[in-house]
């Protein structure tokens, strides 16, 4: 399995932090050492930096944990391979253009029967069960909405249906995010925060190091972030429930369900499927 990370903020702010103990996880305190991506967005555009060796003695890794770049909106993957060959075109994160938006997806998990879900014109570049599960999610979007959707809740609704869809295929942890809206959907295990102030001290559980959160950031700053496992060990996270999705908006969580749902999901009546599945 790999292990997702993600941030939604209120205000533009570093990663550093969370991502430091991540890429340990990468070969060192984990066994995800078959490359990791993070992506960044910044207004209309995205930065990505991808590396398929482990994440721990990535020189890549370095320097994103010491250049501390501000973002609203990040998704970060290390990989541990189960398809496709370890190269850069598996690595995630992966980006694709819709409604004039760039869409940026990561996934935690394994799928059977992928290689019949209908991309249309979202064609995989690499190999991998997880970029075809992508093409797909957003084939199924364009379908329904020709025209960007006026009202995103119905459409992260939606993209939760859809995923019911591909968790019954296998183990779907995700996290997608368009610049403005992160979203993680939960198969089996994915945990988030919220801070906000008052702001505290925080612990690595990876890495020996702490930050006092109070001196980082201002009363006004609300910063959520989304992790496969938690990263620190004296904060409360929140374990997502099976079939469970969250929506962050600058920080915030404005939308999702909270009730555990069967383990699987029949595909949704409103989302297209392949008659081949």
């Amino acid at each position: 399995m790999c292990e997702l990370l993600g941030m939604s903020a209120n205000v533009p702010t570093d990663i550093c932090f969370s991502f430091k103990g991540l890429v340990q996880r990468g070969g060192n305190t984990g066994p995800h050492r078959d490359g990791w991506g993070i992506t960044f967005y910044e207004g209309k555009g995205f930065r990505t930096f991808k590396d398929p060796t482990p994440s721990c003695h990535s020189k890549i890794a370095e320097l994103v944990q010491d250049y501390p770049i501000k973002s609203k909106a990040v998704v970060s993957h290390i990989r541990q391979a189960n398809r496709g060959d370890v190269n850069l075109e598996n690595t995630h994160p992966f980006t694709r253009e819709l409604w004039g938006k760039y869409w940026t997806f990561a996934h935690n998990g394994q799928l059977t029967g992928f290689d019949q879900l209908s991309t249309g014109r979202f064609r995989p570049v690499g190999e991998t069960d997880s970029e075809r599960a992508f093409c797909w999610l957003l084939n199924q979007l364009e379908d329904k909405y020709p025209e960007p959707p006026q009202d995103m809740m119905l459409m992260f609704e939606f993209v939760s249906e859809c995923s019911d869809h591909l968790r019954s295929l296998g183990v779907f942890n995700m996290l997608l995010s368009d610049g403005e809206y992160v979203m993680t959907y939960c198969s089996n295990n994915l945990h988030w925060i919220t801070r906000r102030a008052p702001f505290g001290q925080a612990s690595l559980i990876d890495e020996d190091v702490t930050i006092d959160f109070h001196k980082e950031t201002t009363p006004n700053d609300v910063v959520s972030i989304i992790a496969t496992q938690p990263l620190t060990d004296n904060e409360e996270w929140r374990k997502m429930k099976v079939g469970e999705y969250a929506l962050f908006h600058f920080g915030e969580l404005s939308a999702g369900n909270h009730d555990t749902v069967p383990d699987m999901a029949p595909p949704p009546s409103e989302c297209p499927v392949n008659s081949a599945l």
